[in-house]
């Protein structure tokens, strides 16, 4: 009997009926990063793989992709076993992987890099021009709009990211991995990707959507499986779920989602940038011309796609980053030529973006780095000498008080979750008593247990008459807590609105590059 004719995909590549992964095992030194689990996905269907930062997402799909080498456990193509030694083996197996920081050289085109690592049709002499043939013709059955000819480095991230679908589908990809492939998108990038994706699903693709985030894991996804710390809590359909269930499933217990933001009276403007210009660590300049305020009991947050200013607006106002014009104002008073330490002294707190090298200091115990900023200072010394008995107990107070969980105050940092570390640099930052706090990024990283209570300590803050400045990549962190939205496109503030008087769509217009006025135009 002959075997049943596969059925094809409009790339002319094979469908993957069914893929299935079985008591899969990897262990790193000290963790058990994927913990016995199964795993399966059939053709024409996105199977959506959630969790929290750590909890063995990405491990999963790198085994099926061939950059690990899974300890234990069995893989199955349309039933029968395959071994996946490498990336090139998942290729040819019909596998392809987006990741998360796209794999692009940014001076080669489009074409060139859709062609990079492989064979010409021509032998030794290139076949640029056949390759951008098949680029268009893909683009044009996915509806990709992707410009063979064009240099990444012109290209907006939005873009670069089609390139990379394309890519693997030129290499004939019937299964595709997309490793948190919305993170770097402005709102009206990730609908025209999932228009992308749910057609491909309907063409008979495999689609993996790795991702942490609750509601676009509805939006698109069929099933939904759910890790925990290394291990698989549960696979649900999404049809009928909540995204109450899926937190609890995540976390372990009742996660609240939505935040009480109450009425707080505003008073003065207590931290101010006038035409503040200065460079990024390239030399090239950085933010341009950026005027805003924050008054007490204010939270204005700072919207815009990664790269754009973010990280020197932080710096700037706490001092790290050196102004090449215009002038930083706290409670009117000109602080732009004082040292971080003449800031923090006037009650300026900074929770930095990079936690791990601008936070801590990771073979420094939890107690040494929460007095980093205190210690020459009473009740942690006299004279020249530390007083360890205050040390330890105003430590073990704010461990308790900020939940840090530490074996003890005597635990290396370096020992902590990446979420305990960032509760860590919150009490040290926020016990000061601050009147001006500048948080960065506060909740990259973190699972949704560690960014509730942040975001519940900044609206303490918030209550207690704190001007706080929220830097946030993440729009819907952006739209629960703030009063006001300020957008940063290519250094420049692009408007600043008011939360309850605009929503995603629009911000994600002044995230490339729309000014406020367009936006609120009328049509």
């Amino acid at each position: 009997m002959d075997a049943p004719t596969p059925t094809l995909l409009p790339t002319g590549r094979p469908r993957i009926d069914h893929l299935e992964m079985r008591n899969s095992v990897k262990r790193f030194p000290g963790v058990l990063a994927s913990d016995h689990v199964d795993f399966d996905i059939r053709a024409g269907e996105v199977h959506a793989l959630l969790g929290e930062n750590g909890a063995g997402k990405s491990t999963l799909m790198k085994i099926l992709y061939g950059l690990y080498r899974q300890d234990e456990g069995e893989i199955l193509l349309n039933g029968s076993p395959v071994e996946i030694h490498s990336p090139t083996d998942a290729i040819n197996l019909g596998i392809g992987m987006i990741h998360q920081h796209f794999m692009l050289v940014d001076t080669l085109t489009v074409a060139e890099n859709v062609a990079l690592g492989l064979p010409s049709s021509r032998g030794p002499v290139l076949d640029l021009d056949r390759v951008s043939a098949r680029i268009l013709e893909l683009a044009d059955v996915y509806g990709l709009n992707v410009d063979p000819g064009a240099p990444i480095w012109t290209l907006a991230v939005g873009e670069r990211q089609r390139v990379e679908i394309v890519k693997a589908l030129y290499r004939g990809a019937a299964l595709l991995i997309l490793d948190e492939p919305t993170a770097v998108l402005t709102p009206q990038e990730v609908d025209e990707l999932f228009i992308t994706l749910r057609q491909m699903a309907d063409d008979g693709h495999s689609l993996i959507f790795i991702s942490h985030k609750l509601h676009e894991v509805q939006a698109l996804s069929t099933r939904i499986t759910v890790l925990r710390e290394g291990r698989l809590i549960g696979t649900v359909e999404n049809d009928g779920v909540t995204r109450e269930e899926l937190a609890r499933m995540m976390v372990g217990r009742d996660v609240m989602l939505d935040r009480n933001r109450t009425s707080v009276e505003l008073g003065d403007t207590l931290i101010e940038l006038k035409g503040v210009s200065a460079l990024g660590v390239t030399g090239q300049t950085a933010l341009n011309n950026v005027s805003l305020g924050v008054r007490a009991g204010e939270i204005l947050g700072v919207a815009g796609v990664s790269g754009n200013g973010q990280r020197e607006l932080a710096e700037v106002i706490a001092g790290l980053c050196e102004v090449t014009e215009g002038r930083v104002f706290k409670n009117g008073q000109d602080i732009t030529d004082w040292s971080p330490a003449q800031r923090t002294e006037s009650g300026l707190a900074y929770i930095p973006e990079e936690r791990m090298h601008d936070g801590v200091i990771q073979d420094f115990s939890v107690a040494e780095n929460l007095i980093l900023q205190d210690h020459t200072r009473p009740p942690f010394s006299k004279g020249i000498f530390l007083n360890f008995q205050a040390i330890a107990d105003v430590s073990a107070r704010l461990v308790r008080q900020f939940q840090v969980k530490t074996p003890t105050v005597e635990t290396p940092v370096k020992s902590l979750s990446g979420g305990n570390i960032q509760k860590l640099i919150l009490a040290r930052e926020l016990a000061r008593n601050p009147d001006v706090l500048i948080a960065a990024q506060p909740t990259r990283g973190v699972d949704i247990g560690a960014t509730e209570y942040i975001h519940e300590r900044l609206l303490d803050q918030r209550a207690q008459g704190t001007a706080t400045l929220l830097i946030s990549e993440d729009l819907d962190e952006i739209l629960a807590l703030s009063d006001r939205i300020a957008v940063l496109y290519e250094g420049k503030i692009m408007g600043i609105v008011e939360r309850d008087r605009t929503n995603a769509e629009e911000l994600g217009l002044m995230m490339a590059g729309v000014s406020a006025a367009k936006v609120a135009a009328p049509a």
